[in-house]
């Protein structure tokens, strides 16, 4: 396991093609999950971990890892199933990721292999399933269904985020402009729409959101069709970059090839960190990148957006 992620700077080569690879695991059942390789750090046999004292919830622990401690996140009692033995721990894999720029370290009972697909097929779960679970897409592979799960709520569940914008930006005269304003937001996971929606809301923007790229370019390309000018409807677009169906990228890379709305203002949107998303930002034509989660940087790149807007007017 130790080189399962090798080679992640050929799969830098995959942006703007809508491709991914999906590190597969699995919890106490036989049901596999996959988690996108982009956000794994690293892939390690769970060390002995540091109780933390009061832990009530399904943190496990510390683990010290290349002299970082990193709390360890029992991902089966996370979502609800039985939490692994404290007897198995130690047959057991540490995922050691990053998320909203936190990094932590979840507890599984096994690491499978690294699969190489496309978003086009990863499929956004069906709706009859009610939107009160932690799946964000599936995927069907050797005859089994394969679960992405949506860690953004589950963390989100663990650890509240505040969405709140604070007052030094959502000034009265702010609210006033920022209600001239329609913003477009882009997110699977239902958390991170609501997230961005609340704090967006909260400065007076008007925001519409679509839970894919695939859905956010039907519906713009429909709006084109119709006579629209998509790039005076929206002030800007903010997008996240893992997405079933159609990806971040690839729906930027498209917008940027369309001479109807290829002058949109794009931000990406996610919570894969470091330098890698600056560069590949540039790449696919984007106009700026922006961590998850924090209200008061997604305020602060809206409105920035929103003053160059009436400067040019």
């Amino acid at each position: 396991m130790s080189g399962i992620l090798d080679t992640v700077n050929l799969r830098t080569q995959m942006v703007g093609q809508n491709r991914l690879e999906l590190l597969l695991f699995s919890l106490e059942t036989d049901q596999v999950y996959g988690i996108n390789v982009f956000k794994v750090r690293e892939v390690l046999q769970c060390p002995e971990l540091t109780e933390v004292p009061r832990q009530t919830t399904s943190v496990k622990g510390l683990a010290h890892i290349r002299g970082e401690t990193i709390p360890v996140l029992d991902l089966s009692e996370a979502v609800g199933r039985m939490p692994i033995p404290k007897e198995d721990h130690r047959q057991c894999f540490l995922i050691v990721a990053e998320y909203n720029t936190r990094t932590l370290a979840f507890l599984v009972r096994k690491v499978d292999r690294i699969l190489n697909t496309q978003w086009d097929q990863i499929m956004a779960p069906p709706a009859e399933i009610g939107v009160e679970n932690y799946l964000t897409a599936v995927f069907e592979f050797e005859d089994k269904l394969i679960e992405i799960l949506d860690v953004e709520q589950i963390l989100a569940d663990i650890y509240p985020m505040h969405t709140k914008v604070s007052e030094a930006l959502a000034t009265p005269e702010m609210k006033v402009k920022a209600k001239a304003h329609h913003v477009l937001c882009v997110d699977d996971s239902s958390v991170a729409r609501k997230q961005m929606q609340r704090s967006l809301e909260d400065l007076g923007v008007k925001v519409t959101t679509c839970n894919n790229g695939k859905v956010a370019w039907d519906m713009l390309n429909n709006l084109a069709e119709k006579g629209n000018d998509v790039t005076e409807l929206f002030l800007m677009m903010i997008s996240d970059i893992e997405m079933p169906e159609m990806d971040g990228y690839t729906l930027a890379a498209m917008i940027r090839e369309d001479p109807r709305m290829h002058t949109m203002h794009i931000v990406l949107h996610s919570s894969l960190s470091g330098g890698f998303n600056v560069s590949m930002v540039k790449k696919v034509g984007a106009d700026g990148f922006l961590a998850k989660f924090n209200a008061d940087d997604l305020a602060s790149v809206v409105i920035e957006r929103i003053k160059k807007v009436e400067q040019r007017s």
